[in-house]
């Protein structure tokens, strides 16, 4: 079922969005071939749109202040009204993508768990790699 709604979610998007979804779901596969799949449609318990639908790649455990926890995943692909957002969750330095990546990827907006762009050719895709293996290896 979930990778049905991978597929119809990445089938969904216009061009040149849907190639960009369908290369980078296949290059985070490749880094996580036996990962958890996730399909978040974007809305909350209620049936109210919260977010951008959103495909989840492995897991990862959340915890809050309060002492609870919440699995979650551990990379995450979206597409949004202006391009595409990839999340890297688990990184502890809020800093550290930004720091680390924000000159060196492109033309790309990078914040503390997110890297979000128009499209693949405005990046430089080795650099992305590297920071989506970062988080993988934070996150552990």
């Amino acid at each position: 079922m979930t990778i049905q709604q991978i597929t119809n979610y990445i089938q969904s998007q216009t061009e040149p969005k849907r190639t960009d979804m369908q290369t980078l779901h296949q290059l985070i596969l490749q880094q996580m071939p036996a990962c958890k799949a996730w399909f978040l449609d974007g809305r909350n318990a209620e049936g109210k749109t919260v977010s951008n639908p959103n495909i989840g790649y492995g897991t990862y455990i959340i915890k809050y202040a309060d002492g609870k926890s919440k699995e979650f995943y551990q990379i995450g692909l979206s597409a949004n009204t202006t391009g595409i957002s990839v999340y890297i969750m688990g990184i502890k330095d809020k800093n550290y993508l930004k720091n680390a990546y924000g000159n060196s990827i492109g033309k790309a907006s990078v914040t503390g768990y997110c890297i979000k762009f128009r499209n693949l050719k405005d990046i430089h895709l080795e650099i992305l790699e590297s920071a989506i293996r970062f988080g993988l290896e934070a996150s552990k």
